[in-house]
């Protein structure tokens, strides 16, 4: 039997995925769906992206991501700022562990 990374979601985000699949991939109708704001429903993918991407290379998920996702969902950062931390952060921890 494969291995389904989406399996390995939470259930918040497995909705998230299905209500997205629904939407035909709009993100502009989730948000509608969901009643927040596009920036919210983007960050929320996001995460969830990046819960995904965990799943698939079976590593813990990153903090810090989780934080600027909840900073983004909340309204507190905009997704680009958001997007700017963590690159910033991935490169000096790269720059640290080499």
């Amino acid at each position: 039997m494969k291995n389904r990374p989406l399996a390995k979601l939470e259930d918040e985000d497995l909705d998230l995925v299905e209500h997205l699949v629904l939407a035909s991939g709009s993100l502009k109708e989730l948000a509608e769906a969901y009643g927040v704001s596009y920036p919210t429903i983007r960050g929320r993918l996001d995460r969830v992206i990046g819960h995904l991407r965990s799943a698939l290379d079976a590593r813990p998920v990153d903090p810090m991501a989780e934080l600027l996702a909840d900073l983004v969902e909340k309204g507190e950062v905009t997704p680009r700022a958001a997007r700017a931390v963590l690159e910033l952060h991935r490169r000096r921890m790269q720059t640290k562990e080499a």
